[in-house]
Order: structure tokens, then C-alpha cells, then sequence
């Protein structure tokens, strides 16, 4: 099997470029940007579960959007069902100490590909950064 680097870079910008295309508020903007960003600081220091209940409490719909793109790309790359629905603070809850370490690193990843494609797509988008 041949390592293809885009494989984890694709979906990533692609979820981050549809929200950047189909967004106008610039106050959105910068919250998508911001929380892409500090995605992979947030995971390292509070872990995956605290991630995903995270999700829930998450009033800004900018914030909210980026993690819940998170975890739809982590439940595509992963090929693990019920992640990025209501039932994955369960599911993760629910994964042998392998498991959730293996998807932790894939996680890992995924967060250091959104503060990287966030800078780029989001390059006209000026504040807290």
C-alpha cells in the first residue's frame, strides 16, 4: 500500500474551504480561523473526550462548526462510525485504551492539518490570531 500524504491534507481543506466559501460574516470568520487553530493546543491538553463534550457546550456557531468538521473528518479518515454524530462522546467513551490512543494520534494530525489550512484559506481573515 503507497502512503499518499494528501490523503489526511484532502479532506481537511475541503471542509474548511466550505465553510469559508459559504460563510459572510466576518465575526464567523475569524472564530472558524481562531478554532482550527487552536484545535491540536486544545486536544494535546484536554484529550479527544473532553473535545467532543466540548462540542456540545459550544454557544459560538463558528467554534461549534470547525469541531464538529473536526470529527467528521476524523470519523472519514478513521473509518469509525458514530464519531462525529451524538452518540460519539460514547462511542470514544466506549474504546479500548489502543483504540482511543491510535485515534488520539490520527487526531493529532487532523488538528495540526486545520491550523495549517486555516492559515491558508483563511490568509484575508485579520484579528485574534
Amino acid at each position: 500500500m503507497t502512503f499518499d500524504p494528501r490523503t489526511i491534507s484532502t479532506p481537511v481543506f475541503t471542509v474548511l474551504q466550505e465553510l469559508y466559501t459559504t460563510t459572510k460574516n466576518q465575526e464567523t470568520l475569524k472564530e472558524h480561523k481562531n478554532q482550527a487553530i487552536e484545535l491540536y493546543t486544545y486536544l494535546s491538553t484536554w484529550g479527544m473526550l473532553r473535545l467532543k463534550a466540548e462540542e456540545t457546550a459550544l454557544s459560538q456557531k463558528g467554534k461549534k462548526q470547525v469541531v464538529e468538521k473536526y470529527f467528521k473528518c476524523l470519523e472519514k479518515l478513521s473509518e469509525r462510525k458514530d464519531i462525529a454524530n451524538q452518540q460519539g462522546l460514547n462511542t470514544l467513551k466506549n474504546l479500548s485504551v489502543d483504540d482511543y490512543l491510535g485515534l488520539t494520534g490520527l487526531g493529532l494530525e487532523i488538528a495540526q492539518e486545520f491550523s495549517f489550512w486555516a492559515n491558508a484559506i483563511y490568509d484575508d481573515v485579520k484579528g485574534d490570531n
